[in-house]
């Protein structure tokens, strides 16, 4: 991390004034696992506490409708991105929009461009940042063998173009098995992304943003047991006994982490403004080399997740980080000053 940064501070007035509308799919969960969605249920009561004790104004959503009519609140924290339909998390943002109510997070464009995974790799090509071949097969479109990134070690990984959490990953050694891949996909009503198997370690680069700059966090890395094996949404997500655990630690190469900075800089430029966002390479220790894997835009921000995890070393609490994130985010739309 280049600088040192310490959290902003909302004043106490617009604590009580500015009305805020937080909306996840378990906003109203009482707390505990999910029997569908895990830890994630875990997530979504620890952040609503956490802006509790803030002693923030608030009110509660954990569906879409509430922003079909114009409702009374001043600005929306939108955790609720994963709506069950294709291109969800842009819906938010388009309906604050609508009725011109300042929102956390990117705006819809950025939002899509982010997560949708073959487009984001593009913008990170353009602006220099090394990316491993990949194509989208898109759903609709033929799926022809031509088209299949070259797999050195002859393995690909097949998923969701704008999966989270790694839902609905595979991966295949022979087009028959990645033609069934794509087809499984497509029949969830899912574009597919093709990429070649890249052995190495997920190293995370967290960003948010300071006076409208992204600000570097210090730079993690999950350090795991088997780097061949797929880690599943359901492992992700805890909902598989004796799943493999990776350990999040800071990453610790200082050739490699100068480098991995410099491209997460290059690419973090490209969607600002964005408040807080995740960019992930795929780092191989054996070689060095670096890939870009993925953006992602409002990632999750449970304190046992990466993004409060890396502030956390920079010395903010979770209510800290949340705190910043609304402080930054309210003064760029003009709520305080």
């Amino acid at each position: 991390m280049s600088k040192t940064i310490s959290p902003l501070r909302i004043p106490e007035e617009a604590k009580e004034r500015i009305r805020i509308l937080f909306m996840a799919k378990h906003a109203l969960w009482g707390g505990g696992m999910h029997p569908e969605d895990g830890n994630h249920a875990i997530y979504h009561h620890e952040v609503r506490t956490t802006l509790e004790n803030l002693g923030l104004n608030l009110e509660f959503a954990n569906s879409y409708d509430v922003l079909f009519n114009a409702p009374e609140v001043d600005f929306a924290f939108p955790l609720l991105n994963r709506g069950g339909f294709v291109n969800s998390e842009m819906l938010i943002p388009l309906l604050c929009n609508m009725h011109r109510i300042p929102y956390l997070g990117a705006m819809p464009f950025l939002r899509g461009l982010g997560d949708d995974k073959s487009v984001s790799k593009l913008v990170c090509r353009s602006a220099g940042v090394p990316t491993a071949d990949w194509f989208c097969f898109r759903r609709g479109a033929p799926v022809r063998e031509e088209d299949l990134p070259h797999a050195p070690d002859g393995r690909w990984v097949i998923k969701p173009n704008a999966s989270s959490a790694s839902w609905g990953i595979s991966d295949a050694f022979d087009f028959n098995g990645v033609a069934n891949a794509i087809a499984n996909i497509h029949g969830q009503g899912h574009d597919a992304i093709v990429e070649p198997y890249l052995d190495g370690y997920d190293v995370q680069c967290a960003f948010i943003t300071i006076d409208n700059a992204p600000v570097a966090l210090p730079m993690l890395w999950y350090e795991r047991e088997d780097t061949q094996k797929l880690w599943t949404y359901y492992e992700k997500r805890d909902l598989v006994p004796n799943a493999e655990k990776s350990a999040l630690k800071e990453f610790d190469h200082p050739d490699l982490a100068s480098k991995i900075e410099q491209m997460a800089r290059k690419v973090a430029q490209e969607f600002v403004p964005f408040d807080y966002g995740r960019i992930e390479f795929r780092v191989d220790l054996k070689t060095g080399e670096i890939n870009f894997i993925e953006i992602n835009l409002n990632c999750n921000l449970w304190s046992e997740k990466v993004m409060a995890k890396a502030a956390a070393r920079a010395g903010f609490s979770h209510a800290d980080l949340l705190e910043t994130l609304l402080a930054e985010c309210w003064s760029r739309h003009g709520l305080i000053s």
